[in-house]
Order: C-alpha cells, then structure tokens, then sequence
C-alpha cells in the first residue's frame, strides 16, 4: 500500500536522524573520562526521550479528543495547576518538608491530584463550550489565569527562602535529572505506550466525533475518561521531570500532521514522539555542546511553539 509505504518511509528517515543526534549528543567534544560522560549523558538523554514522549502524545492525545489542531494540554491550564499544586505543598510542609519529601512521594502525591483535577477541569470545559471553539479556549485561558493568580498570591504569602525554593520547579530545564523520576517516568512512559498502541484504531474512530463514534460501536464516555487520565499523568511526568512547556507539544504536533501522509495514528503516535525527540536531543546538543550553554533550549521551544500557535489559528480563521 503506498500511504503505509511513505508512512514506513517517514518514520524511517525520524528514526535515523535521531539515532545520529542521539550518537553526537553522547559522544561530542568528549576528551575526558568516557565512563563518566557517557553516563552523564545517557541519563540527559533518557531524560530527554521521556519528556518528548510525554509531552507530544499528551498534546496528540488532547487535540484527538477536542477534534481540534490548535489546543494543548498547558494553553487549558494544566501546567498552571501543577506549579499551583507545587506551591501549594510547599506552603503546607514548608521548605524542609518540601525538599525532604522523595520524588516518588511527591509524584504520588501530586499526580492523583492532577488527574481527578483534569478530569473536573476538562468536564466544566466542554460543558460550557458547546462545541464553540473561541469559547473554550477562553474558558481554559481564564482557568490558567486563575491557577496563576492564586499561584502568585500563595507566592506572596510565604517567605523569600520558599520561593527560592519554588521557583526552581517554575520553568523548564533540561540540565538536571532527578533518577527517581526518570525511572518514574520511563515505567509510566511504557505502560502509556501499550495501552496507547492497544486503542490507535479507536483514537481513529474518535476523531470522527462523538456521534460517529458511538454510531461504530466506541463507548465515548469511558474513552475519554481514560484519555483524560493518561493525559493528565503524562503532564505531570513531563512537568515534574523538566518544569511546564506550554507550546512544545503544539510545536511537534503541527510538524507531525503537517508531515505525515496520513492522519491514522498508528503513524501519527510513533511519529510524534520521534518528531519531539529529535527537536529536544538536537536542540540540546546545540545549545549544551555546540554553543557552550549560551542560550536555553526552553525559551527557543516556546518562542517557536508560540509564533506556531498564533499561525495556526490565523490559519484557521481564513
């Protein structure tokens, strides 16, 4: 078949970029200590395969379920009720609380929280949308303000010392990588994947519509509940492992649709995350090895991601 053919052949040439980018992420300007650098790196790039994964199929997964190409998990608050989850905890524990409590105790924490948190916050959404695009993107903007504000109040309230403290969970770094976390991440990453992989035909279906779908036999309700849930905690892995980036998903996204032969997403689901792994280890590669840590790969992504966003919907207006 040829759509499979060029499928097949667009994966193909994601997959060898990555591989050379992923060689000279390890190996560049080396002089040293291999065991050690070698080590350094494979947990930067662990760390970097995992974030691309969590954050592009949470955005495929999220513009699947709102039938929309523009909208993202962080432009509809997500990222803004994790830090508030963050800055909440931190006012509750205080600082010596905060920083004695382990990544996976955290994790277990905040990501129940997050999940029952989405599935109200997405609920209220459509609810009040009704189907009206314009409006729930206002909606979910007007929710972000809300998290930030409170954010920012609860900032206001306790001492410098914890929000020095906070302020480092704020914004996203690619630098530093919590073990604890990663490894986190990763089973969660797995697990996604094949329950993911198990659905890609009813993710097709999905797109139809919600009466399309139940009309081929989908239980829609039960669908997006467990898309919701796999949303929310891939938002809080991406986010607990680097910090919030709002537009990187929007970003990998409209490369993959506007590159792919197809909209199925047994192309579009491997597509996306080898498209947000090869943005994120050669983005890194420059910025870390090629530039000397110059610039910060984070603020170029959201730059980027958001002259994307304001193309699409000016695209989508005409």
């Amino acid at each position: 078949m040829p759509s499979f053919r060029s499928g097949a052949h667009f994966l193909s040439v994601l997959g060898i970029l990555l591989i050379i980018a992923s060689i000279l992420f390890m190996t560049y300007g080396v002089k040293g200590d291999w065991d050690f650098v070698l080590q350094l790196r494979g947990k930067k790039l662990l760390m970097l395969l995992t974030v691309a994964y969590a954050v592009g199929v949470s955005t495929l997964l999220f513009q699947t379920l709102t039938h929309n190409p523009i909208l993202t998990p962080g432009l509809l608050g997500y990222d803004s009720l994790y830090l508030l989850l963050q800055t909440v905890i931190l006012f509750i524990f205080g600082a010596v609380g905060y920083t004695s409590i382990s990544a996976l105790s955290k994790f277990i924490i905040e990501a129940p929280l997050m999940m029952v948190a989405s599935l109200l916050l997405f609920r209220t959404l459509t609810r009040n949308s009704n189907g009206d695009l314009a409006r729930l993107i206002l909606t979910g903007m007007i929710f972000g303000v809300m998290f930030r504000s409170f954010n920012s109040l609860l900032q206001r309230l306790i001492d410098p010392t914890l929000f020095s403290v906070a302020q480092t969970s704020y914004f996203a770094q690619f630098t530093s990588v919590n073990i604890s976390m990663l490894i986190i991440g990763m089973a969660v990453m797995l697990i996604s994947t094949l329950w993911i992989w198990r659905l890609r035909y009813q993710l097709d279906v999905l797109m139809l519509g919600r009466n399309a779908s139940i009309a081929l036999g989908v239980n829609y309700a039960r669908l997006n509940r467990s898309i919701l849930l796999w949303i929310a905690l891939l938002v809080s892995v991406s986010t607990a492992l680097v910090g919030p980036v709002s537009f990187f998903g929007l970003l990998i996204c409209a490369l993959v649709n506007t590159c792919v032969p197809n909209m199925k997403h047994q192309l579009r689901i491997p597509a996306t995350f080898l498209m947000a792994a090869l943005v994120l280890v050669s983005g890194q590669l420059v910025f870390e090895h090629l530039l000397g840590m110059q610039g910060v790969l984070s603020v170029v992504i959201e730059f980027c991601g958001g002259i994307v966003f304001l193309w699409l919907v000016l695209k989508r207006k005409h």
